[in-house]
């Protein structure tokens, strides 16, 4: 094994964020074990279409709740890590010049059929596209049409679609890869194209599946490296105290390749990875055809010193050297830790509920993790590695963004130096999450990823630098590739996203990941490329006008122009399609200036008025100079329904109405005096963005406030919900009938049921309350009164006791320990037996902890440490969402 490590004395030269340190562990390791893939020939996808045997994908209905990726979460402790506040690589990002870049010249869907989250994942190869999710892939043709239908998983491996697949094409090798994980008996499979042509040629597919840890290998990554395939994967092998010992799977590449039914595989241990729950470290994956020298090949994971255990925030880094002649010369690196800038990679205490949207959950960022794939790429003055993760850039405004890292060594097995790391943040306040980053022939460094605020849904954009800009910095404007037309109805999202670089011009870059579709839950492939944007080049971004709602036969049609290119555009033609109708074509007379963006409303309006359907409107630039066509068009589904009224407070609503309500988890206002509105309507207020769920079988006390002091009694409130979606808030849906306030100044609580019978999922709560001494009828919900005001809200009635996530915990004991230097261990004793939640909130409730827990022997336990929080009361939650033993406890 060649020596990776500088001597001591040498390394103090030079500065810490050049070269690594060794790390005070064991030295090399052995192979833990060895063995023998499965194999088996897999007939071509065309000849399984024509004998029958093809498996045609489906919706997964299954829940991969438990399966994948969500046992453990990483052990936070309150109070410790750096930074706090900014990110400290925020203030050289933004001293970077910017430049415009070119836009997709091509996008197009992959699937709108997925489970929650949807695994989006896809690699470019000289000739096809393959895309896959959940337990499904599809062949493209690389102009985005399909070469052949969706299959599932099970039409390449035997007994069934496990799922999670991720897919690779090995570009020196010529051959594409589709692989995924098994759960019975735990393992994974991997498929190879036995010819370059995977729809016309069979597939080697070999099976790990008998793994000693006896343990499922979840959330697994893939790698292309010149002596082995490379596996990681989140498998729970623990070596006591914080310690958790990773995993790491090489598999014999060149047999694999050959169709050798003796391909083996060898597993090997990580040493000295810090943290107890869940973790992604990932090999290096060569990129593109010019493999490095066999051997050395290198793992990378990151370290947060919020975590237990972690003193300071670095890289870790292992190498691994395979002798597939005689596996008990294959070695294992012990880590080599590399100091970096600090960062925050913890959200919300370490839960999976992270990111706002404008309705719906809080979203998962994908926290500890090493986002797919660490790309590798040899030059021919040093080979290149980038790859990054998602940190919290303001610990006091959360903020996700990009921590992203290019390394640097002078030749194959030499070690790795940081060459540049910045910290990434998208414009107008939104997060960026999701990234998977690329490096193209030049040395010029994409990343693409997903941005998502609360006044805009989930997009899917990408940026990135050229090979000599200004090192640590991303210099490119954004660029959009998709917008998302609905929100994402549950916090998990995505679970990774996948970039690869086109093979046969080695420039432009592929990128797959998840949106929203009217509802959809979807995946968009860009296509792009890291070049100084055309002459030529106008598009449509958005539809802004009309949406989905109460419509007439005289709409008119509003589209966001942009130029994409370098010279200024006037005087070129739009046009838009309803229902692939005549077509309208206008002339847009004004000058659209390099890189501006503008609205343009049709003169010639359009019929929407048909009740309860669905109209396809497409709009598009006709250019006839254009020289990116790939955004000329933007398309769009609008649905009419009936809307519901809107009553106005004719007099006012100072002190009237409703001046903070609550409701499950709304929380709405500050109690202040005024007036609610939406638009010019005074006294309505439109709060439909808020949501929270309403269990049918459940008694429910929703809180309500208004400001009479010198007549508490003088106001009346009402409440309906619209349970049969007809926007009518009918008698038989009112929940509280004209109940009188006894107090003002302060919440006070009107309970209520629900029908056994109400229809389950998202429907309309309105809430009235106005001065019942004045004008106005308290149970009409719509019409107009003299003071007061009325808000719309979304509730979500579901039914627990269908649910098998339903927890009893009522004979269930809690012992709490408190041991010295701010030290707590709880302990749970229950018959419950399946994964609890363990989460702590301080007194504003903000999570500062969450983590799953198993059940040890007849007991969960936990063991708190509070010694960097600060003074103040927390309270603690073991159980479920509604269910669970709470604690207080006081931190001085």
């Amino acid at each position: 094994m060649k020596l990776k490590y500088i001597p001591f004395a040498v390394a103090l030269c030079f500065s810490s964020l050049l070269f690594g340190q060794k790390s005070n562990q064991d030295g090399p390791q052995k192979a833990t074990w060895n063995g023998q893939l499965k194999y088996r020939f897999v007939p071509s996808i065309k000849e399984q279409m024509k004998n029958g045997t093809f498996v045609r994908a489906k919706v997964d209905e299954r829940n991969l709740y438990a399966k994948d990726k969500r046992a453990k979460g990483n052990k936070v402790v309150p109070g410790k890590g750096l930074p706090k506040g900014r990110d400290p690589l925020l203030d050289t990002q933004k001293r970077s010049t910017s430049r415009r870049i070119q836009s997709t010249s091509l996008t197009f869907e992959t699937t709108n059929q997925t489970s929650t989250p949807s695994d989006p994942t896809g690699a470019v190869g000289r000739d096809y596209y393959i895309a896959a999710w959940n337990t499904a892939f599809r062949i493209f043709n690389k102009d985005g049409t399909p070469a052949t239908d969706a299959a599932s998983l099970a039409t390449l491996f035997p007994g069934g679609a496990d799922g999670d697949p991720i897919v690779l094409y090995d570009a020196q090798a010529d051959r594409y890869i589709v692989t995924e994980f098994e759960n019975d008996p735990n393992g994974f499979h991997v498929a190879i194209s036995q010819t370059n042509d995977p729809i016309n040629g069979g597939w080697h597919t070999y099976s790990a599946d008998s793994f000693q840890t006896g343990t499922f290998p979840d959330y697994t990554k893939f790698s292309i490296w010149s002596d082995g395939y490379y596996v990681t994967a989140n498998i729970s092998a623990s070596s006591g105290g914080n310690t958790r010992t990773g995993q790491v799977w090489a598999l014999e590449r060149d047999k694999m390749l050959a169709g050798d039914t003796t391909a083996s595989i060898q597993a090997f241990t990580l040493t000295g990875m810090v943290t107890n729950g869940f973790y992604s470290p990932q090999v290096f994956n060569v990129i593109d055809d010019n493999l490095p020298a066999t051997g050395n090949a290198t793992i990378v994971y990151m370290q947060d010193d919020a975590w237990a255990g972690v003193t300071t925030d670095h890289l870790k880094l292992w190498d691994l050297d395979v002798d597939w002649t005689t596996p008990a010369n294959s070695t294992i690196s012990a880590p080599t830790e590399i100091p970096v800038t600090a960062f925050t990679g913890v959200f919300d205490g370490g839960s999976f509920s992270n990111l706002s949207q404008p309705s719906g959950p809080d979203i998962d960022a994908m926290q500890a993790t090493i986002m797919n794939q660490a790309q590798f790429r040899k030059f021919n003055t040093h080979n290149s590695a980038v790859f990054n993760f998602v940190v919290n850039t303001d610990t006091n405004n959360e903020l996700a963004g990009i921590r992203w890292y290019e390394l640097r060594q002078t030749g194959d097995g030499q070690p790795w130096s940081i060459y540049q790391e910045g910290t990434y943040t998208a414009p107008e306040g939104r997060h960026a999450f999701g990234a998977s980053m690329g490096i193209d022939g030049a040395g010029n460094i994409a990343i693409a990823y997903s941005s998502v605020s609360t006044n805009e849904s989930i997009s899917l954009r990408y940026t990135g630098r050229f090979h000599d800009d200004p090192l640590n910095t991303i210099t490119a404007l954004e660029e959009l590739i998709v917008l998302s037309t609905s929100d994402n109805p549950a916090n998990r999202y995505a679970d990774y996203s996948h970039l690869t670089v086109d093979p046969s011009n080695d420039s432009d870059f592929w990128f797959v990941s998840e949106y929203f579709n009217n509802g959809a839950r979807s995946n968009m492939v860009g296509v792009f490329q890291l070049s100084e944007p055309l002459p030529n080049d106008i598009g449509i971004t958005a539809i802004t006008a009309p949406t989905d709602g109460s419509l007439t036969n005289s709409e008119s049609i509003t589209v966001r122009l942009r130029n994409f290119g370098s010279n200024d555009q006037t005087n070129f033609p739009i046009s838009y399609t309803l229902d692939g109708g005549t077509t309208i074509t206008e002339t847009y007379t004004a000058t659209l200036g390099a890189g501006a963006s503008a609205e343009y409303t049709f003169n010639t309006t359009a019929d929407f008025s048909v009740l309860n359907r669905t109209y396809e409107l497409v709009a598009a630039t006709e250019l006839s100079t254009d020289e990116n066509e790939s955004n000329n068009s933007k398309t769009v589904n609008i649905t009419t329904s009936i809307q519901h009224c809107i009553p106005t407070a004719t007099d006012g609503c100072n002190i009237d109405g409703i001046k903070r309500f609550v409701l499950g988890t709304i929380d709405a206002d500050d109690g202040a005096n005024g007036c609610n509105t939406t638009g010019d309507v005074r006294g309505y207020v439109n709060r439909k963005d808020l949501m929270t769920d309403l269990d049918r079988n459940d008694e429910h006390t929703m809180q309500a406030q208004h400001n009479w002091g010198t007549n508490p009694d003088g106001e009346s409130l009402s409440a309906w919900i619209d349970l049969d979606d007809n926007g009518t808030f009918e008698t038989g849906e009112q929940i509280i009938t004209g109940s009188v306030f006894s107090v003002a100044n302060a919440l006070e609580n009107f309970t209520f049921t629900l029908p056994q019978s109400s229809n389950l999922g998202k429907h309309v709560l309105r809430v009235k309350a106005i001065d019942n001494t004045g004008a106005g009828d308290i149970n009409d919900p719509c019409s107009d009164y003299a003071y007061g005001e009325v808000h719309d809200y979304l509730v979500n009635i579901i039914d627990r006791t269908l649910s098998t996530d339903n927890i009893t915990l009522n004979n269930a004991e809690l012992k709490v320990l408190t041991l010295p230097n701010k030290q707590f261990k709880f302990q749970l004793t229950t018959d419950y037996s399946d994964i609890l939640s363990f989460r702590v909130y301080d007194i504003l409730g903000k999570t500062v902890v969450f983590n799953n827990i198993s059940k040890n022997g007849n007991k969960y336990e936990y063991s708190l440490d509070m010694s960097y929080a600060s003074a103040g009361t927390y309270i603690v939650k073991i159980g479920g969402k509604t269910n669970y033993k709470q604690y207080k406890i006081l931190v001085k």
